[in-house]
């Protein structure tokens, strides 16, 4: 018996590690980035959306709360101590995630190649930009960023 229990918890903990490894974002990827040169024409302040998934607080705390219930008691008290784990820890992840939820300030900036292309990035607000600037263009798609020369 006390085999199973020590098997489950740790089945609980790699499911976990699994969970939370799936929802990170991917870093920088390494290698060459492409650099551009422009004059920023216009900053617009916009509000940025959270990068949190809706309910992976809920699903995480949920599982966590099963793990630590399995810990607890034996035959029906466990089971009880299971389901109330995973309601508490669901309802405690939730609340938690929805602090991370919150729009943030970002900015939309136009800058005019040297190419004599327009180029519109929206990303986090970086106070060192301003309007006339000499600027670099990191990067393409959505992860490039406006960077002052």
């Amino acid at each position: 018996m006390i085999r199973i229990r020590h098997l489950s918890s740790g089945l609980v903990a790699v499911g976990l590690v699994l969970l939370l490894t799936a929802c990170t974002t991917p870093g920088t990827p390494m290698g060459e980035t492409e650099l551009r040169r422009g004059v920023v024409e216009e900053i617009r302040q916009v509000q940025l959306e959270s990068n949190h998934h809706p309910g992976v607080g809920a699903v995480v705390g949920g599982a966590t709360g099963v793990g630590v219930g399995s810990l607890i008691g034996s035959g029906t008290g466990r089971d009880v101590a299971m389901v109330l784990g995973a309601i508490g820890g669901a309802l405690a992840g939730n609340e938690v995630q929805k602090k991370y939820q919150t729009p943030v300030q970002g900015q939309q900036v136009t800058v005019r190649t040297t190419s004599g292309v327009l180029v519109s990035i929206t990303q986090p607000t970086n106070p060192a930009l301003r309007k006339g600037q000499q600027v670099y263009i990191d990067g393409n798609g959505e992860g490039a960023r406006v960077v002052p020369q």
